[in-house]
Formats: C-alpha cells, structure tokens, sequence
C-alpha cells in the first residue's frame, strides 16, 4: 500500500477494501496511505463468490474503530469524495 500511494501520486484517492483484505489489513493499510475504506454494500456477492473470507458487512460502528484504529478521522462521503459528516 505505501509503495503503491509513493507510485500512484497523480491518484487522489487510494481504497483499501476492506471485503477484499479484511478489517486488520485495511487499518493498517490506512495507516501506510490509503484514504478510504469504503462503507458495507449491500448484498455483496462478487467478492465472497471469489473466496473473500470476510464478513458480507459490517456495522457502521465496527467500520468507524477500524479507521480509529489506524489513528484517522473517520468521514461519510459521498461518491464524488464531498463530505458528508465526520465523525469525531
């Protein structure tokens, strides 16, 4: 993921997805540059259907402690990256 955010700098935005890497990598890779973890879709299948061992969702609380958890600020966006609400 650093090596990826050093690489990618014309990128403004990197996603760690959390269904794809699990909770535990996505903090840490929060921690080493990426900015989004993306929120729990609904009725995900593509991922699970590859072998995702991750949970389908997750609660909007479990999301907001993995972004803590990587010692960020947890904010709601909307799909253009405009804030929505942060969540102190």
């Amino acid at each position: 993921m650093a090596t990826s955010r050093l690489v990618l700098d014309n990128f403004p935005h990197v996603e760690a997805y959390w269904v794809m890497m699990g909770e535990a990598p996505a903090s840490i890779a929060l921690h080493f540059g990426a900015d989004d973890v993306n929120g729990t879709l609904v009725d995900e299948r593509i991922a699970h259907a590859a072998g995702a061992e991750s949970p389908a969702g997750l609660a909007r609380e479990q999301i907001l402690r993995m972004i803590r958890d990587a010692g960020q600020v947890p904010v709601e966006r909307d799909a253009l990256y405009n804030v929505i609400r942060t969540w102190l």
